[in-house]
């Protein structure tokens, strides 16, 4: 639904290196991509789409406002997903802002096997985004409101059974 779902010729904002949203792209070939280094992911995704004939820009991650506002469409994709937030690269929380604020759609983008129960998402979140220091963490939490459209299952519902084993830590 996403390769179809594009406009012809859209230039779309990414974050980091996503997997669908960068299938998506050179499945296509018709997209100009702006991808924002986040994680120092941007450089080697934006390489790999113009190694294959997309047009890809970098931007590096202050540039992220300019981007989404010089977008037909924002990407984020779901690292994982519960049915009202989805946990992605840094910096995807400020381009979903700027693209709700700007009203440029904002695609949320939720692979199969990504959307948990709330328990484990909270645990996920609390794990790699819950950090003293919260502009230095792996990842961050944004909520779903923030899409214009969800790509990916109709509903969002847990695709798994919790576990609660996975919800204690090591330490414990």
């Amino acid at each position: 639904m996403l390769i179809e779902g594009l406009p012809e010729g859209a230039a779309v904002c990414v974050v980091g290196w996503p997997d669908l949203a960068g299938e998506a792209a050179l499945r296509r070939g018709d997209l100009t991509v702006f991808a924002v280094d986040a994680l120092d992911q941007g450089s080697g995704f934006a390489r790999r789409l113009d190694r294959a004939g997309v047009t890809a820009e970098l931007v590096d991650a202050g540039g992220v406002a300019a981007a989404v506002l010089a977008a037909d469409i924002v990407l984020v994709e779901a690292l994982a997903a519960s049915p009202t937030e989805l946990l992605a690269v840094p910096c995807s929380r400020a381009a979903a802002s700027v693209a709700y604020c700007s009203e440029v759609p904002l695609w949320a983008v939720v692979g199969v096997g990504r959307c948990l129960p709330n328990a484990a998402f909270a645990s996920m979140v609390e794990r790699v985004a819950d950090v003293r220091v919260p502009w230095m963490a792996e990842a961050e939490p944004l909520p779903l409101g923030l899409a214009s459209h969800v790509i990916g299952d109709a509903v969002l519902a847990p695709e798994c059974p919790l576990a609660q084993e996975l919800l204690r830590s090591a330490n414990a």
